[in-house]
């Protein structure tokens, strides 16, 4: 088991609250991915942010619409065959098959989402490309569905910033990961302070 460090912290907004205005966002994706969101969606999406063009050209529509990342984790290393992966907030599943085509047979992505929704339409479409190397699991990010020291790889994208409890975010991940493995993830950061006042606005979060 890898060994994590526990840390006294209180979040600044409530979690399950702030939960469950990403899940309310996040059902409206899966439900309407072409409609009006503060964020773009699908293949124009996947395009803009230069994912191989072999990976969204040929993904089936419905396998891709959902799609709402804010990058490319797959820039950052391409997977190995065989390898183990958890996508963590996987959503309708467009990063998890990208990453079960990386890994192949030999390997095994398991993706993890909150929103039952995202699940449903994530299960379909491993079924639609006939991923029979992925799983989808419900669960959180800071407390994941996996055993410990598991996985070679950890993705992520946009989800991070989500979450109020960065520190079990971060220990989870240690968690599972094997020693030596990787975490690659896109996300969003502040390089300037936030006012305390609007750190405690969940609406701020979502928006």
């Amino acid at each position: 088991m890898s060994e994590t460090t526990s840390h006294e912290h209180e979040p600044p907004v409530d979690p399950e609250a702030l939960r469950e205005e990403v899940r309310d966002k996040y059902r409206e994706v899966a439900a309407d991915p072409g409609g009006d969101h503060h964020f773009h969606t699908g293949r124009f999406l996947a395009r803009h942010l230069g994912y191989d063009p072999a990976w969204v050209d040929d993904m089936p529509e419905a396998a891709i619409e959902s799609f709402a990342g804010i990058a490319n984790p797959f820039a950052l290393r391409r997977l190995s065959a065989g390898e183990r992966v958890v996508d963590v907030g996987s959503g309708a599943g467009y990063d998890t098959l990208v990453a079960a085509r990386q890994v192949g047979d030999e390997g095994r992505v398991v993706g993890v989402d909150m929103t039952e929704e995202m699940l449903v339409k994530s299960r379909r479409n491993a079924e639609l490309v006939g991923a029979g190397n992925v799983e989808f699991r419900p669960g959180l990010a800071e407390q994941l569905p996996i055993e410990d020291d598991w996985a070679d790889v950890v993705i992520s994208n946009g989800v991070f910033n989500l979450c109020p409890d960065k520190w079990s975010m971060f220990e989870e991940v240690h968690r599972v990961l094997r020693p030596g493995g990787h975490l690659q993830f896109g996300d969003i950061a502040n390089g300037t302070e936030v006012p305390e006042e609007a750190i405690r606005q969940i609406d701020l979060w979502t928006g």
